[in-house]
């Protein structure tokens, strides 16, 4: 009897290691559609937090990657609006990059899927919004131009994302690795 609740016990723990790589899977997966996939690595830290009774990972560990994701959806809701603005757009086209980023997500994803559509949603919803807010005080090329740094500036922001959740999955995963 003793043995089968010893390995139920190291079978849940197997699962409860299982699901934090799955987290961590899924949100590299994610931040490559520019979905904060770095929230999900906290979820698998504050988890692998409780199962390793805060050895490691500890407190200071998932402080700091609160830290980070709160840094990294700051950065993304202001890249559409600095490529923008970069480029010589007005303040208001900037704007118009985020919704035009958040509109196109959706649409996207309706239309392509939820995975290439929504990448190539946004990058579209952007361009479109800021060049029809631009072209209206300026010439077409250069309205187009300051819609590319809005398309510009979101791939930035797909690739730092993809970067830190990547730093993060390695963080969390080789420091499980080492510690157990």
């Amino acid at each position: 009897m003793e043995m089968l609740l010893n390995f139920f016990q190291v079978a849940g723990v197997g699962v409860v290691y299982f699901l934090i790589v799955l987290l961590c899977l899924v949100a590299l997966v994610l931040s490559c559609v520019s979905i904060s996939g770095t929230w999900l690595i906290l979820i698998a830290t504050i988890i692998a937090a409780i199962l390793q009774s805060f050895s490691f990972p500890d407190w200071g560990t998932i402080i700091v990657f609160l830290v980070i994701s709160g840094l990294v959806e700051f950065a993304e809701a202001m890249a559409g609006a600095w490529g923008v603005t970069k480029r010589g757009g007005s303040g208001f086209a900037g704007f118009m990059a985020i919704v035009g980023g958040l509109l196109g997500m959706v649409a996207g994803s309706f239309i392509l899927g939820p995975i290439i559509g929504s990448l190539l949603g946004m990058m579209a919803g952007s361009f479109l919004l800021v060049f029809l807010v631009e072209r209206k005080r300026l010439e077409s090329a250069q309205a187009v131009d300051i819609a590319w740094g809005a398309v510009i500036a979101r791939v930035l922001i797909v690739l730092l994302k993809v970067m830190v959740t990547l730093g993060m999955v390695i963080f969390l995963l080789g420091g499980l690795i080492v510690t157990h």
